[in-house]
């Protein structure tokens, strides 16, 4: 059986695996309602899609910036119902660009275990350049946190140079607005400038702001290209 998107849909037990969960943790998430149903297939099996992945992906950087469950399903339940595995996926690698950086030394083997795919050298070579990992040896250093999306820029029809080149944009103006945004912080703070006070806001935050700059980007650049369309 195959997703609307022609990819290859998921058994709980496949799902469980690619996600490196529990199949009962799979079923705890989906009677909170941190996951959507499977599509019911013949002989009534569930079949789960990319989006699924992508969302437990996102449930488990979530849990490693200190959010609780609840607080989690808050969060989730306030995210635009239509977003794409590819969403999902870049809306995880902003949330994960709030915590410390850290990368892990892992085998080839681990790396490709860990992407559910094989991995060649054209591959490692792209994923280091967009600083997934570092070096194409093994092993190799791996950003965690970076994996999901850099796997799915894999198979983006894009050369390198124009990939990497939107990466620089997007770094440079995420920069600029943590800049800003850090400045309003310390404004709020105010008086109370301390690490806790600033810490407590931060968390406080970060889930607000990473849904505005996923919703605000998405909207400006659906604007964009539709600009782009009726230039051409």
């Amino acid at each position: 059986m195959t997703t609307d998107t022609g990819e290859p849909a998921l058994t709980v037990d496949e799902l469980a695996a690619r996600a490196g969960i529990t199949v009962r943790t799979v079923r705890f998430y989906s009677a909170r309602g941190l996951l959507p149903p499977p599509v019911i297939g013949p002989r009534r099996v569930g079949h789960y899609s990319q989006e699924h992945l992508a969302r437990l992906a996102l449930i488990e950087e979530l849990q490693h910036q200190g959010m609780t469950l609840a607080a989690i399903e808050r969060h989730l339940t306030q995210l635009p119902p239509d977003l794409s595995a590819r969403d999902l996926a870049i809306h995880r690698a902003v949330v994960a660009s709030w915590a410390p950086d850290a990368t892990e030394e892992v085998t080839r083997e681990e790396l490709e275990r860990r992407a559910g795919r094989s991995l060649g050298d054209a591959d490692l070579e792209r994923l280091a350049a967009m600083s997934v990992i570092e070096g194409t040896g093994d092993p190799v250093r791996l950003d965690p946190g970076l994996l999901k999306l850099g796997l799915e820029l894999l198979d983006v029809p894009i050369a390198d140079e124009s990939l990497l080149a939107a990466r620089t944009v997007l770094l440079e103006h995420a920069r600029a607005a943590a800049r800003e945004l850090s400045g309003l912080f310390r404004d709020a703070v105010g008086e109370q400038d301390s690490v806790a006070a600033v810490k407590s806001l931060s968390a406080h935050m970060q889930p607000l702001v990473v849904q505005a700059l996923l919703t605000a980007f998405q909207r400006s650049l659906k604007d964009e290209l539709r600009e782009w369309l009726k230039e051409s």
